[in-house]
């Protein structure tokens, strides 16, 4: 019994010192950033901390430290990062410093940190739409590009290209839901939040569909065909033997009227029939 309390006391002492899960679907719009707590103990806080393209260092926002609420105005970095834009983060804490996984802040719209896109799924392919009519590639020109991500749903998104405009990902699977985000890059740099993840399914091929639609089709005759055969085996047996019946006609003389039947003969008739032969024997000569 005291062997039990002790081990419950330990497994207790230790979930308490666990670090807290990290926050989820952090998403920021119109520099208000909001996010999802992993959970709902009420001594976990929240930090938000900044990253400006000329330093690489994660700094905390100053009004955004230890909150116990799920969001915070971020307006204030706006003039703290180079070209007007930083990248976000937020990381939950515990008592005695025990922190969460920091996770990055995605945009919920396009504007001169985040880029705008639209997606548009073909067979075997996945278009992102970008525009090259944007502040970062207007002042930079060939420097400024967009960085594109993509990956089956529920993956890890990875690298596929940089480009200056849209961008076609091909070989894809048809009949996969796939996903993409894009964020700006100057000298192969993130300089904002990227975008919010989308996705697409892939369509099928014209071909692969009428193709489908064919052995779809013969399968559903064969199957009633079969179904037909089978009632007319089982209940319309009879019928069809009568179809199968050669056709036939009784002859007119086959049923002979009493009155001309032949008198019965109480000898017992041959079968053998002969002819007649008339003999000539010559005349005996005169003496």
């Amino acid at each position: 019994m005291l062997f039990g309390v002790l081990c419950f006391l330990v497994v207790v002492q230790v979930r308490s010192e666990a670090p807290p899960g990290p926050p989820q679907n952090i998403r920021v719009d119109n520099w208000l950033l909001s996010w999802t707590p992993a959970t709902k103990e009420e001594d976990v806080t929240y930090t938000v901390q900044y990253s400006s393209f000329d330093s690489r260092v994660w700094t905390d926002v100053p009004a955004c430290i230890h909150i116990s609420s799920d969001s915070c105005d971020v307006s204030s970095t706006k003039a703290l990062g180079e070209h007007g834009c930083v990248m976000l983060r937020v990381q939950a804490e515990k008592k005695r410093g025990l922190t969460s996984k920091p996770v990055k802040a995605c945009s919920r719209h396009g504007d001169s940190c985040t880029p705008d896109f639209s997606l548009t799924a073909g067979p075997g392919s996945l278009t992102v739409h970008l525009s090259r009519n944007y502040s970062l590639a207007l002042e930079h020109e060939d420097h400024a590009k967009y960085r594109v991500y993509y990956g089956k749903e529920g993956e890890p998104l990875k690298s596929y290209k940089d480009d200056v405009a849209s961008v076609t990902i091909r070989e894809l699977q048809e009949g996969q839901r796939y996903c993409t985000k894009v964020e700006y890059i100057y000298f192969d740099e993130s300089v904002g939040p990227p975008t919010c993840t989308q996705c697409e399914v892939i369509p099928k091929s014209k071909k692969d569909s009428k193709l489908t639609e064919t052995v779809v089709a013969v399968v559903l005759v064969s199957v009633l065909l079969v179904t037909f055969i089978a009632y007319l085996l089982i209940f319309q047996r009879g019928r069809i033997k009568q179809w199968l019946q050669p056709p036939y006609q009784i002859p007119d003389n086959f049923l002979l009227k009493p009155e001309h039947h032949l008198p019965i003969s109480t000898s017992i008739p041959t079968e053998e029939h002969w002819d007649v032969i008339s003999c000539i024997s010559p005349e005996e000569s005169r003496e």
